[in-house]
């Protein structure tokens, strides 16, 4: 979410200060007792223990792994890939330290087991497990984010970096917010009082990951990534399953770097905006990582988050209609990011809609 789309506007959560309570009640107790000497002796102390306290980790957006083939495949998508500490571990799966050292010595998973790549293997894409917030700044506006859109891409030259691809982030029509992964502004569920159910990705022996998600009034929608040796392939499709046309269909899909070493400044700076494609620079100028979706109606990014996007509109959908959308992800060494583009339109990863309703498959 960006500051810049008009129909969001930044609500900042209150939150507990326990430090300032702390502080007011030596305060009050102390200076009753005119022990003025004393309390400026142990004020400080009071102030640092509320600050401990304000720095207790969430944990109420956790998904517990349902079984031990669950657990078991959790813990090495934390611990060998995303490089999870216990602390992030329990904010991901409400596991106590006790479980997880438990868990971790049985299955035997350690940082340094993390078990060696082929070569020619295709990009890896995993699930993002949740427990540590995938944005740097702008926080506000994506409280208690949910995994179910995530996903993690990992670079070829660095084993330890990876984007983090909302996919969608926020689904937008004339009905207003349709859906958004994360808390921040009212959808037209939240103002009715409706939870959406938590779900989880799909994932194939293959490597592609699929979900699909109905919503009350009856709109259907569904993302496919397939990892590819050289780039991953999108497919965002949506099915008006209401009595009514649905229009302005507009979606928000966030590509995050803050896990992506030589990319996580936060400025636009390093970015380079066309339509489809958008790409951002490392800090050495010698690496690139592009997106571009087809049917591109805003390419854009926050310098907070930080992120950038290539986001899609669909077309007016009627009732019963489905439609899909292709969109593409790549890393790129080098420095002419223009004949890069080129090149990635040059292998028709777009999508000729194969008549109403339907495309080809990814």
């Amino acid at each position: 979410m960006s500051e810049k789309d008009t129909h969001i506007q930044s609500q900042k959560a209150k939150s507990f200060r326990p430090s300032i309570v702390s502080f007011i009640l030596v305060l009050t107790t102390l200076l009753m007792g005119d022990l003025t000497s004393v309390f400026l002796a142990y004020a400080h102390c009071a102030v640092y223990a509320g600050t401990l306290l304000g720095a207790e980790p969430n944990f109420s957006n956790f998904r517990r792994p349902s079984n031990d083939k669950e657990l078991e495949y959790w813990l090495k998508n934390m611990v060998w890939y995303h490089r999870f500490t216990n602390e992030k571990i329990r904010a991901a799966t409400g596991l106590t330290e006790n479980e997880i050292i438990a868990s971790l010595k049985k299955f035997d998973i350690r940082p340094e087991n993390r078990p060696k790549r082929k070569k020619d293997s295709p990009l890896l894409v995993l699930p993002y497990p949740g427990g540590r917030h995938p944005r740097i700044g702008f926080l506000d506006g994506a409280i208690d984010p949910q995994r179910e859109t995530k996903f993690s891409v990992f670079t070829p030259w660095d084993a330890n970096s990876y984007v983090v691809v909302d996919l969608p982030e926020a689904i937008w029509s004339n009905l207003d917010l349709t859906y958004l992964a994360h808390t921040h502004i009212d959808t037209i569920w939240t103002k009715q009082g409706i939870d959406l159910p938590k779900l989880e990705w799909n994932r194939r022996p293959d490597g592609i990951l699929d979900i699909e998600r109905k919503l009350p009034n009856g709109i259907a929608f569904g993302v496919k990534v397939k990892p590819t040796k050289k780039a991953v392939q999108m497919e965002l499709w949506l099915k008006n399953g209401t009595e009514q046309k649905l229009s302005d269909l507009r979606i928000q899909i966030c590509v995050m770097t803050k896990m992506t070493a030589a990319f996580e400044q936060q400025t636009n700076d390093n970015k380079v905006f066309t339509n489809p494609y958008v790409a951002c620079q490392s800090s050495d100028g010698k690496r690139w990582i592009i997106t571009a979706w087809e049917n591109c109606n805003n390419p854009w990014g926050n310098e907070k988050c930080p992120c950038f996007h290539s986001d899609p509109k669909f077309p007016d959908l009627q009732p019963g209609q489905t439609y899909r959308l292709h969109g593409w992800l790549s890393f790129y060494e080098g420095t002419d990011i223009k004949t890069e583009f080129d090149r990635i339109e040059a292998t028709g990863w777009r999508k000729k809609q194969a008549g109403k309703g339907k495309t080809n498959n990814i």
